[in-house]
């Protein structure tokens, strides 16, 4: 069957399109790479920010969500009653932001990441009077040297502590590692869990993530789950790591071509507040799809300059489709998404959890 091309003149630019079709194809993709390997998969929220997509997730085989932040958790949480399972990837801090987790750990089966003490006796405090202990996961740095305890044993003393803190339980490790760092999470969980068995202290969760590296996770066996975010979409920093190609990218900035200066250079309404200004090592600011030789190169907050060596063939009015760098970021700076299926535009679909920072 040929699936025929949408009709986007309707379509007021710039805007973000997300192709479903597509999204379920990476979708079980990597959950069926996921059930070869007895890897739970617990993708990331944060790249979709959609109840609907969420959903989608779940019903593959998704055993749960991560979130980053207490709000976004929530507004995935009152958006759809199928989310039973939320992990909080972030340390949380804070009066304000410690009683809306206990809300939410009353609705859903909720853990959260420490990798300091502060962090913990925050947690303990915040659950005295709740029913239920908080499940804490163990943040350990496995080279990508954001958040995370420094060495095994570090991750020893602060799962110890856990286990002593009033109301909270030891729920496992968690890392972000750095792009192909799966030997390196092998050698730091697998020490871990074992100072942990000597301790008498067992291991539920060893989660790992990231896209880039998600379909060389099982080389990392001591992973018993996986937070792929990006792969839901893919962008072009996944097309330059080699984890898929154009046709593989679900969401795209459509565009109006609002200026033709000169010959080989043209404007369009696409700016850093549509497409982001992340460039994640690539050169440029996206990919015009169908077009490789028009290049991205500078973005104001409402113009994007696009160039190419000859001619570059545009007029006033056309309009483009475009792989964003970083599709994550280009979420987030939208209040709604134009959702196409079988070729065809099905709906307007509000980012539930977009700005959520708290």
């Amino acid at each position: 069957m040929t699936v025929p091309k949408p009709d986007f003149v309707s379509i007021d630019t710039p805007a973000v399109l997300v192709d479903l079709d597509i999204v379920h194809r990476n979708i079980q993709r990597f959950q069926s790479y996921a059930d070869a390997h007895l890897l739970k998969v617990r993708p990331h929220i944060k790249t979709h920010k959609l109840p609907a997509i969420a959903a989608m997730q779940l019903a593959a085989g998704a055993v749960g969500i991560t979130c980053q932040k207490v709000s976004e958790a929530e507004a995935m949480v009152a958006a759809d009653s199928e989310i039973r399972d939320v992990l909080i990837s972030y340390n949380i801090l804070g009066s304000a932001k410690l009683a809306r987790l206990r809300v939410l750990a009353r609705k859903v089966r909720l853990s959260v990441v420490a990798d300091n003490l502060v962090v913990v006796n925050g947690l303990s405090a915040a659950f005295e009077n709740e029913p239920q202990a908080l499940r804490v996961l163990v943040e350990c740095n496995t080279g990508a040297d954001r958040c995370g305890v420094a060495s095994p044993e570090a991750a020893v003393a602060l799962a110890r502590q856990i286990v002593a803190a009033p109301k909270l339980v030891f729920g496992g490790l968690m890392t972000y590692p750095p792009v192909g760092g799966a030997a390196a999470v092998q050698a730091f969980m697998t020490r871990t869990k074992a100072l942990l068995a000597d301790a008498g202290i067992e291991v539920p969760v060893v989660s790992s993530g990231g896209s880039p590296s998600m379909m060389t996770a099982a080389n990392a066996p001591v992973t018993t789950e996986y937070r792929p975010g990006t792969y839901v979409y893919n962008d072009r920093s996944l097309v330059a790591h080699g984890l898929c190609g154009w046709e593989d990218c679900a969401l795209t900035v459509l565009s109006t071509v609002v200026s033709v200066p000169a010959p080989n250079r043209a404007i369009i309404d696409a700016g850093s507040k549509t497409l982001t200004s992340d460039l994640l090592g690539l050169s440029g600011y996206g990919q015009v799809l169908e077009r490789p030789d028009i290049a991205i190169d500078q973005l104001s907050e409402e113009h994007g300059r696009l160039i190419s060596a000859g001619p570059i063939g545009l007029s006033v009015g056309d309009k483009l489709r475009i792989v964003p760098n970083h599709a994550c970021v280009v979420t987030n700076m939208v209040d709604a998404v134009h959702v196409l299926e079988h070729g065809e535009l099905i709906g307007l679909w509000p980012v539930v959890a977009r700005g959520k920072t708290a």
